[in-house]
């Protein structure tokens, strides 16, 4: 990784330390790349530079390729550790955290809508390659057409949101065939003429997940490429339903980081420079009864959401091992579950960003210690759709016993 003015710390010699092997030696290699971010994460969150350095950190950290298939050079590992190394990163920096996020959702989509063939034909290559993950899949706006030629079937459209852009490797696509009903998933080469990225990505906050929006225009991906199609004909199961419950997890997760970072980065400074109030009686900021109870209450709720988000990972692994056989019941139960995480993670989240100020000083507002960041990175991306849904999931599932019915949100 290269060393610029916004980039003082250098990664580690990966190259010189043992490989991961086992999930707390993955989850200690997170935690290294947790420290190079955060070590000059305000700068760059001002920089808003596009993060080409932070992706190679990811590849080179092997973290890419964490749910990769062993024999292809991967470290075979399953979600639970993943969401929780996607909650290491983003306490570093809540923008590289996303990224990652997603592109273990892209990476894991293959076996979410394709067939046997095309899972590990997209995983090998994929994991060999260390492809990076973007994907265009914003389903408020207009679909995308697809046009089909015969053999091949072509893209044209646009896209609001494009999260990865000009950082991925490939894209995920996704359309709906003229005069049809068929939506097709489709991965293709970030860097050809067919995409155009357009470096509008400027919001308040995760600055530097390259959310922009996206031109397509005549992609061409061949039939046989068409996620989940045999003969131009979709092979439906109720495992191609997972995709949402997926990713709301790992919403889940890297707010959960966030909000960690802000805690344990406003906790050292509380540590080192808060002083205490003249009128209080004490000497040190840490013997302050209310610096005390605030702290105590952040980090306890912090450590029940985590506990949740845990456990319903572990849930979730327990679908994809039965990846062919799951029924509606048990995919609706558990989007009802990970509707609570995403709802308490939400909350929780944008309380201890907010929250953090109380305990820090007047002094600690200055701009150079952008503490703000983390709130800026947790607000602007609970509004992804609105979390007073998934608590409504969550009452009709208890009150009327009634399943969410799968849609782009649910």
């Amino acid at each position: 990784m290269t060393t610029t003015e916004n980039r003082p710390v250098t990664a580690p010699d990966w190259a010189a330390q043992p490989a991961p092997r086992t999930d707390a030696e993955w989850l200690a290699r997170a935690r290294q790349v947790r420290e190079v971010l955060a070590s000059d994460a305000a700068a760059r969150d001002r920089a808003g530079a596009t993060p080409y350095d932070e992706v190679a950190l990811l590849k080179s950290s092997g973290l890419v390729t964490l749910l990769g298939p062993t024999e292809h050079g991967g470290a075979g590992l399953q979600w639970p550790t993943a969401n929780r190394v996607v909650r290491e990163v983003a306490a570093g920096d809540g923008s590289i955290g996303q990224l990652l996020g997603y592109h273990y959702l892209w990476f894991w989509a293959a076996r979410l809508v394709g067939t046997p063939e095309q899972i590990a034909a997209v995983e090998a290559d994929a994991t060999r390659n260390q492809w990076f993950f973007g994907g265009a899949v914003n389903p408020r706006d207009a679909d995308v057409t697809i046009r089909d030629t015969g053999d091949e079937i072509v893209y044209n459209g646009s896209k609001t949101f494009s999260t990865g852009s000009k950082v991925s490797d490939v894209t995920v696509l996704e359309g709906v065939v003229e005069g049809t009903d068929k939506h097709v998933f489709a991965i293709v080469p970030s860097a050809q003429d067919g995409l155009t990225f357009h470096d509008d990505w400027d919001n308040i906050g995760q600055r530097l997940t390259e959310s922009g929006s996206v031109t397509i225009t005549d992609v061409t991906v061949p039939w046989a490429a068409a996620a989940g199609f045999v003969d131009k004909t979709f092979r439906p199961r109720v495992y191609n339903t997972l995709n949402v419950p997926v990713l709301q997890l790992v919403f889940a997760h890297f707010y959960l980081g966030i909000a960690r970072g802000a805690l344990e980065t406003a906790a050292e400074y509380t540590r080192t420079q808060t002083r205490p109030w003249l009128h209080g009686g004490q000497e040190r900021a840490v013997d302050e009864p209310y610096q005390l109870d605030l702290y105590g209450d952040h980090l306890s709720k912090l450590w029940a959401v985590e506990a949740l988000a845990d456990q319903v990972s572990v849930e979730a692994q327990a679908i994809h091992d039965n990846a062919w056989d799951v029924t509606a019941q048990e995919r609706g139960e558990h989007e009802v579950r990970v509707a609570a995480v995403k709802a308490r993670a939400t909350e929780v989240a944008l309380e201890i960003t907010s929250g953090i100020f109380e305990g820090l000083g007047a002094r600690a507002t200055r701009s150079d210690l952008a503490f703000d960041r983390f709130w800026r990175n947790v607000r602007t991306h609970t509004l992804h759709d609105p979390v007073a849904y998934k608590r409504r999931e969550v009452g009709a599932f208890l009150l009327r016993d009634e399943l969410p019915e799968p849609t782009w949100y649910s």
